[in-house]
C-alpha cells in the first residue's frame, strides 16, 4: 500500500526560509543541547531567561513567507512607487552606477558582509579601497586630511559645528550659516546644536558676515558651495573676514562641482563637508550616503569618526590599518566629543571606485557634461521670457515666475519630471548625470516657453558656460595610478576581485564577533535593494509617489514595535549611535515638556559601550557612572546610592540587556522599577536584542525607550563598517518627542520639539527592504527559533572552551545570554601571550576573532549567531583549544616567548618562501591543526605596527615615488 501523498498546502510554499538562516538542523541542535544539557530549546531559554520578564505571548506577526512570495509581495510594494526623472536636487541626484560596481561591490557579500576593520591584517582590501575614497575627498576639497565617511552631509555639517567648537580660538558665540544651506542641514544642526547650548544663527552671508553676528562672538562659519538655489559665489571675502573674527571656517561642498571649480582649501577653508552621493550611489529615498569631511592638517587628530592610515607589517612591507584609533568615542566615552560608532563604508567603497573607475577626466567630463545641460536650460529659459535668479551656477538653476510656481511644478510631474518649488514665485531645477535633451524639452514645456526658443544645438552654440572664470580649479587632482590604470571593465573587475580576495567577510567563514551580531544576510533580502523602485527615488519626492516606500515603512515600524514591546518606532537614525541621541533627546524633551529641565543626570553602568556616554553628552546630559558588580550585573547597592544621590535630577538610566557581558540580569525589573519611582526614564540599548526576540520584550519589563540595531538583529548587513539603521522604538508618553523633518512632515511628529537626527526624513530607506523581507520571511516562530538557537550556539561554545578557558560571566543556572565572555588574563600572565597574539593567530586557522577587551581588557567576547551550523562552531572550537595547546607549550618553555606561532601570527605565503629560522615549523606556522589546504585564507600583511602609523600619518594613497622601494 503506498504512502498517503503529503496534502497541497504542506508543498505549495516550498522550504521554509527559517530552515535556511539558522545553521544547525535538528540534528545539530540534539547534539549542542545534549552538550549543554538541555532536552530541547525552549528548556534552555526557560532556564536562562529570566521568567519575571519571560513570555508575553506569540509575536503578532504575519505568518512565514517563501522567498519566491516574499519577492513577489516586494515587488508588488515597489510597483506602488513612481519613479520619475527627479531634478529637485537639495544634495540628491540621479547617478549612474557603473554595473561593474553593482555587481561587484553593492551586490557582492565578499564587500557587504565584512566587518569594521579592527583586524586590519585580514582588511587590506576595503583599507585599500577607503584610502582611495579619502585620497578623492581630500583632493577634491584642497584639504590634506579626510575621514573614511560619515553618515550624511546633514550629520557631517553638524560634526563640522562640534568640531569648529572645539579647536577654534572663539569658545563661545554663534554658529553662522549661510542661508543658501540645504535645509535638511541646517535642521540636523539645530537639533545637534540646541541640546548643548549652541545658538545656530541662519543669515544671508551675500554682502558678508552681518555686523550683529560678528559682535555676537562666531565661532564658526558654514557656507554651502555651490548654494542650494544653484549660485556659485566667491565664498573668499566671507572666509577672510570670518577668519579675523577667529571662527573656524566649513564649507559644505559638492564633490562633482569641485572637479571644475576652485577647491575649498585653495578658497581658505578650514573644514570640507558633504555627500558623495552622486558618485554612482543611487539615491535610495534618502540612504544610505557615505558623507565626507576633510579638515586642515592642524585638526587632523581632531577629526570624528574613522581615518585610515598607512603602516607597516612585520616585514616593513606597507599596510593599512584604522589610525588613531584613541579618537574614537568608545575608548573616550564621555570625553567623547562625537558619538560616531560607525562609517558608510561599503558606500564610500562604491564613491571611490567611481573615481577610480572614471578618473580625473571622467569626472571632469560628467560635470561638464551635468553644467552644460544647467547652461542650456538657463539659456532656453531666458529666450522664453522667464527670469533665471542666477547668473554663475553649477547644475542648479533657479527660475523667478510669480505666482506660477505650483502650476509650473505640476505641469512638469503630468510630463514625468520632479521639480523644486519654493514659495510661489520660485521654482528650482537641478541637472545631473543622467540628465537627457528630453528632459530639457520636458521642462521648458512645463514653463510655457514656445518651442521656437528651444532649438538645443543652437542654443548650445549660442550660449557660454556659467562658472565664474576667477573660480575656476586650476590645479591637478587625483594624479595617483590607482585612478589612471583601471579604465576597462576587465581592469577594473580584477581590480576589485584583488582587493575582495584580500579581505575575510562572512562568505569565507564565520566571524564570532560578541555585541555585533555578524549573522546570516540572506541574498533573497538584499537582491530588491538595487530595484530602482526602491534605488531611484528622491527622498524629497512627493510623498504620493511613495506609497510603496510608506506601507513598507509602516509595517516594518509596527512589526518592530511587536518585537520590542514599546507603542511607536521612528526609522530615521541612520546608524546606532544616532539612534541612541534620538532617543535620549526624546527623553530631555519629555522632562523639560512635564516642567523638570533639571532632570539631566544620565546614569551609565561601567561596562557599557562608550557610544552610550558620548550621546548623553551630545544630548547635553551629565554621565553618572554606575558600578558593575564582580560577576558582571550592574551593582544595584550603587545604583539605589546614585539614585537617591541624584534623585531630583534624574532623567534616565541607560542599560543594556542582556548586559554588555553577555547575561540574563536577573534584576532589571528592580532596576527599572527604582528608576522609575524617582522620576527617571529607563533606557535599553538594543545591541543584544538577538537575545531577547521571540522570548522577552523591552517595552514590556519596564524599559522606555531603546534603538535598535537593524544591522545586527535584523539582517542589514555590515558592509565593512556600514550602513546601518538604528531606529529608536519608545513607549506612548515619548512618542510625541521622536524625531521631526522640516520636508516631510509625515515623517515624525508634526511641529514637535525634536528635529532631525539624519538628513533624509527616513534616514537610510534604501536598506529597509532587508529588515522589511526577514520578518516576513522568518515569520513570528521563526524568529524565536533564531533567538533560541543564538543562546544555544553561546552556551555550547561556552561548555566546550570552559576546561580551557574560564568562562567570565555567567547567568541563571551557569548559562549565557546570545554570547560569551572568556578570559584570556591569566594566560597572560603565566606565558606571556597576549590577546592579541590570540586575535591574530586565530587568522591562521581561518577565522577573524572575536571582539577584543570588550567589555573587560584582555577578554574575548564570542558570539555565534544562529546562521552558523554546528560543524562551524565545532571548527571555532576546536581552533581556539588548539591555540590553548600552543599557549602552555609556550609557558612550558617548548617555544620562546618572543618566537612562538602565537607571536609570529598571522604568517602570510611569502613566509613560506623565505628562510626558515623560527623554533616552529612552517607546517605549524600556516597550516595548524586541521587547517585546510585547498581552500585556506592567506592574510596579506604580517601583523601592523599600530604605533608607527599614529607616529607617521599617512591617510591618503602615497606619493607615486614611494613605490619606487
Amino acid at each position: 500500500m503506498s504512502e498517503r501523498p503529503l496534502p497541497l498546502s504542506a508543498l505549495e510554499h516550498g522550504s521554509p526560509f527559517a530552515a535556511r538562516h539558522i545553521g544547525p538542523d535538528a540534528t545539530d541542535r540534539a547534539k549542542m543541547l545534549a552538550q549543554v544539557g538541555f532536552g530541547s530549546l525552549d528548556e534552555l531559554t526557560s532556564a536562562a531567561v529570566p521568567a519575571s520578564i519571560a513570555g508575553s505571548g506569540p509575536l503578532r506577526l504575519p505568518q512565514a513567507r517563501s522567498e519566491a512570495a516574499v519577492l513577489a509581495e516586494l515587488r508588488a510594494l515597489a510597483d506602488r512607487n513612481q519613479v520619475l526623472t527627479s531634478m529637485i536636487g537639495l544634495g540628491y541626484y540621479g547617478t549612474f552606477t557603473p554595473p561593474v560596481i553593482l555587481r561587484n561591490v553593492m551586490e557582492n557579500p565578499a564587500w557587504y558582509t565584512a566587518y569594521t576593520p579592527y583586524q586590519p591584517e585580514i582588511s587590506q582590501g576595503r583599507l585599500e579601497a577607503l584610502l582611495n575614497f579619502q585620497t578623492v575627498v581630500s583632493e577634491l576639497t584642497g584639504l590634506p586630511t579626510a575621514g573614511a565617511s560619515l553618515l550624511d552631509e546633514g550629520t557631517a555639517a553638524a560634526e563640522a559645528m562640534a568640531l569648529s567648537r572645539r579647536v577654534g580660538k572663539v569658545k563661545q558665540g554663534v554658529f553662522l550659516v549661510d542661508a543658501d544651506t540645504l535645509p535638511q542641514t541646517v535642521a540636523v544642526l539645530r537639533t545637534r546644536a540646541e541640546p548643548t547650548g549652541v545658538e545656530v544663527v541662519v543669515a544671508d552671508l551675500t554682502e558678508g558676515i552681518p555686523r550683529e553676528a560678528a559682535e555676537r562672538g562666531i565661532f564658526g562659519v558654514l557656507l554651502q558651495y555651490p548654494g542650494t538655489g544653484g549660485a556659485v559665489r566667491d565664498p573668499r571675502p566671507v572666509i577672510e573676514r570670518a577668519h579675523e573674527l577667529g571662527a573656524v571656517v566649513t564649507v559644505a561642498a559638492d564633490l562633482l562641482a569641485l572637479t571644475l571649480l576652485a577647491s575649498p582649501g585653495e578658497l581658505g577653508a578650514d573644514i570640507a563637508v558633504g555627500t558623495s552621493q552622486r558618485f554612482g550611489v543611487p539615491m535610495g529615498f534618502g540612504g544610505p550616503h557615505a558623507g565626507y569631511m576633510a579638515v586642515r592638517e592642524a585638526y587632523a587628530r581632531s577629526l570624528p569618526g574613522r581615518l585610515v592610515g598607512v603602516s607597516r607589517d612585520a616585514d616593513g612591507k606597507r599596510a593599512y590599518r584604522l589610525a588613531l584609533q584613541t579618537r574614537e568615542q568608545h575608548i573616550r566615552r564621555e570625553k567623547a566629543t562625537s558619538n560616531i560608532c560607525t562609517a558608510q563604508v561599503l558606500l564610500a567603497v562604491m564613491a571611490g571606485m567611481y573615481a577610480v573607475y572614471h578618473g580625473p577626466q571622467g569626472l571632469a567630463d560628467i560635470a561638464r557634461r551635468t553644467h552644460r545641460y544647467a547652461a542650456l536650460l538657463a539659456a532656453g529659459l531666458r529666450a522664453g521670457g522667464v527670469e533665471v535668479v542666477h547668473g554663475a551656477f553649477f547644475d542648479t538653476v533657479t527660475a523667478r515666475v510669480p505666482g506660477r510656481a505650483e502650476q509650473i511644478v505640476a505641469a512638469a510631474r503630468e510630463a514625468g519630471v520632479n521639480l523644486r518649488q519654493d514659495g510661489s514665485d520660485l521654482v528650482g531645477i537641478a541637472c545631473d548625470e543622467t540628465t537627457t535633451r528630453a528632459e530639457l524639452a520636458a521642462v521648458w514645456a512645463a514653463f510655457g516657453v514656445d518651442g521656437a526658443h528651444t532649438d538645443i544645438d543652437a542654443l548650445d552654440a549660442a550660449t557660454p558656460d556659467a562658472l565664474p572664470g576667477a573660480l575656476l580649479r586650476t590645479d591637478e587632482y587625483l594624479s595617483h595610478p590607482v585612478f589612471h590604470q583601471h579604465r576597462s571593465e576587465t581592469a577594473m573587475l580584477r581590480y576589485l576581485r584583488r582587493l575582495a580576495d584580500r579581505d575575510y567577510a562572512l562568505d569565507r567563514g564565520m566571524i564570532p564577533l560578541g555585541s555585533c551580531t555578524m549573522k546570516l544576510n540572506a541574498t533573497v533580502e538584499m537582491e530588491p535593494v538595487t530595484w530602482p523602485q526602491f534605488a531611484a527615488l528622491h527622498p524629497f519626492a512627493p510623498i504620493e509617489q511613495a506609497e510603496g516606500y510608506r506601507t513598507l515603512i509602516r509595517e516594518l515600524e509596527d512589526g518592530l514595535a511587536e518585537i520590542t514591546g514599546y507603542d511607536k518606532v521612528s526609522l530615521q537614525s541612520n546608524a546606532g549611535s544616532q539612534g541612541e541621541l534620538a532617543g535620549l533627546l526624546a527623553v530631555r524633551a519629555y522632562h523639560r515638556a512635564n516642567g523638570d529641565p533639571q532632570r539631566t543626570v544620565c546614569l551609565i553602568p561601567s561596562s557599557a559601550h562608550g557610544t552610550n556616554a558620548a550621546s548623553a553628552v551630545m544630548a547635553g546630559m551629565k554621565v553618572v557612572v554606575v558600578a558593575t558588580g564582580e560577576n558582571g550585573d550592574v551593582n544595584v547597592e550603587d545604583l539605589r546610592a546614585k539614585i537617591e544621590r541624584y534623585r531630583d535630577e534624574l532623567a534616565v538610566l541607560m542599560v543594556t540587556y542582556p548586559s554588555t557581558h553577555g547575561v540574563f540580569e536577573e534584576g532589571i525589573q528592580e532596576i527599572c522599577a527604582a528608576v522609575h519611582d524617582a522620576g527617571g526614564q529607563v533606557y535599553v540599548d538594543g545591541a543584544n536584542l538577538n537575545a531577547l526576540v521571540g522570548l522577552a520584550r523591552p517595552g514590556r519589563f519596564g524599559a522606555d525607550v531603546s534603538h535598535l540595531n537593524l544591522h545586527k538583529t535584523f539582517c542589514i548587513p555590515h558592509g565593512g563598517g556600514g550602513p546601518g539603521v538604528g531606529p529608536v522604538a519608545v513607549r506612548e508618553h515619548l512618542a510625541p518627542y521622536l524625531p521631526g523633518h522640516p520636508l516631510q512632515p509625515t515623517a515624525g511628529p508634526v511641529d514637535g520639539p525634536v528635529g532631525p537626527v539624519s538628513a533624509a526624513p527616513w534616514g537610510s530607506a534604501g536598506i529597509l527592504p532587508i529588515s522589511w523581507a526577514y520578518l516576513r520571511l522568518m515569520g513570528p516562530e521563526g524568529l524565536r527559533e533564531a533567538t533560541q538557537t543564538a543562546v544555544l550556539g553561546a552556551n555550547y561554545i561556552a561548555k566546550r572552551l570552559e576546561p580551557h578557558y574560564p568562562v567570565l560571566y555567567t547567568g541563571p543556572g551557569g548559562l549565557v545570554a546570545h554570547e560569551c565572555i572568556i578570559d584570556v588574563r591569566p594566560l597572560t600572565k603565566a606565558t606571556g601571550v597576549s590577546i592579541d597574539d590570540v586575535a591574530k593567530r586565530l587568522i591562521d586557522y581561518g577565522f577573524h576573532a572575536p571582539t577584543m577587551s570588550f567589555p573587560v581588557a584582555g577578554t574575548l567576547m564570542i558570539e555565534p549567531t544562529e546562521s552558523e551550523n554546528l560543524a562551524e562552531l565545532d571548527r571555532f572550537c576546536d581552533a581556539m583549544i588548539a591555540i590553548r595547546a600552543e599557549i602552555d607549550r609556550v609557558g612550558a618553555g617548548e617555544w620562546p616567548k618572543d618566537d612562538n606561532p602565537l607571536a609570529g601570527a598571522p604568517h602570510t605565503a611569502v613566509q613560506l618562501t623565505e628562510e626558515w629560522t623560527h623554533p616552529y615549523s612552517r607546517q605549524d606556522a600556516v597550516f595548524p591543526g586541521d587547517t585546510g589546504r585547498e581552500d585556506k585564507y592567506w592574510p596579506p600583511v604580517r601583523r601592523i605596527d599600530g604605533a608607527f602609523g599614529d607616529r607617521n600619518l599617512v591617510c591618503s594613497c602615497p606619493p607615486v615615488d614611494s613605490y619606487e622601494d
